[in-house]
């Protein structure tokens, strides 16, 4: 039997006997995907020549973080920096690959998601059916934090991890109602995200398990723009000629927005008004103040990638549906002119 050489290696892969040269070599302009390939060929071919002398760093995976507006709050940005530090400890490069928020007919999926750079890719941030439906056709292994509502999990090619959102917001509209408050109101877009329809229905199972009613005038739930939160839950709260006695906010975001009306507009509220959210957000001052969800966004982001390195060794296991459930913060609640 004749010997293996790296020629053999190279013309079995269809590339240059230097590239393998240079793996064997450990030169590192050579692609991480390049440089398991050609090990894998090497081994497979029986060639072992330097084989044990390669640096392990050549197996190395790369995952993409597909994501619209990373740097949006620190929410997120914890959450792909502990999800960066989990991946590492697995040999895995986090590359961020940006897609933008909204679909539109020209937009072409990024080639490094399909010509073997990434083995892998966590999915977050994005919120657009078409956008979502594009990377779920990808033939890479895929994690997706949340979805949207018109998306069902068995629909997405990938795993799915949802923040758990009918329970936690059951409990913290209970909280508000053993207070004695009857009139009580919901600020979220429920079409935004899955998690924030689940928190919505928790709202409504709430008032109705106590025999209240769920006031439609009371509740902003339709579609609110990215960047027009402001304006349109400051239009919404104008046009109320009676406020309310609490608002469940799908999240510390839209808290903090109403907070900062309330500021403006103390008169509305002589006595305060109860105010609760979702997301336990640092970055708020109103997250010290409110009852809220507390989302452990570090072990979140752990999660994340402990999950996708699962799903790039098993890709044949069924996908998988993970619900995290943030503990209930109890707070005061009053926001004060």
């Amino acid at each position: 039997m004749n010997k293996v050489t790296m020629q053999d290696i190279a013309d079995a892969l269809g590339i240059s006997r230097v590239t393998v040269w240079k793996v064997f070599n450990n030169y590192t302009n050579v692609s991480a995907s390049v440089r398991e390939k050609v090990l894998l060929k090497a081994k497979e071919l029986g060639y072992t020549k330097g084989l044990a002398e390669v640096d392990d760093g050549v197996l190395e995976k790369n995952v993409s973080l597909i994501v619209s507006r990373p740097n949006s709050s620190t929410f997120w940005t914890t959450i792909i920096h502990r999800a960066a530090q989990e991946l590492s400890r697995h040999n895995v490069n986090l590359m961020y690959t940006y897609v933008p928020s909204n679909y539109s007919e020209d937009f072409r999926m990024p080639s490094v998601l399909s010509n073997g750079t990434v083995q892998g890719a966590i999915v977050l941030n994005v919120y657009d059916k078409r956008m979502i439906g594009q990377i779920s056709q990808l033939s890479i292994p895929k994690v997706f934090l949340d979805t949207v509502p018109e998306i069902q999990f068995g629909e997405l090619q990938g795993d799915l991890v949802l923040l758990e959102g009918f329970h936690s917001t059951y409990q913290i509209t209970k909280s508000v109602v053993e207070r004695g408050l009857k009139r009580i109101g919901f600020v979220g877009d429920i079409q935004y995200a899955r998690t924030n329809y689940d928190r919505f229905e928790g709202f409504c199972r709430c008032m109705e398990d106590h025999g209240l009613l769920v006031e439609k005038e009371l509740c902003l739930t339709g579609r609110i723009g990215i960047f027009s939160y402001s304006r349109e839950i400051n239009g919404f709260l104008d046009s109320l000629e009676r406020l309310p006695d609490a608002f469940i906010c799908a999240s510390d975001f839209i808290a903090h927005t109403m907070q900062l009306y309330f500021a403006e507009h103390r008169e509305r509220i002589p006595e305060g008004i109860v105010v609760t959210g979702y997301d336990g957000r640092d970055e708020y001052a109103v997250g010290k103040l409110i009852t809220t969800a507390e989302v452990q966004t570090g072990v979140l982001g752990k999660r994340l990638a402990m999950q996708i390195v699962y799903r790039m060794e098993h890709g044949d296991a069924p996908y998988e549906l993970t619900y995290v459930n943030p503990p209930v913060i109890y707070r005061d609640s009053v926001l004060r002119g």
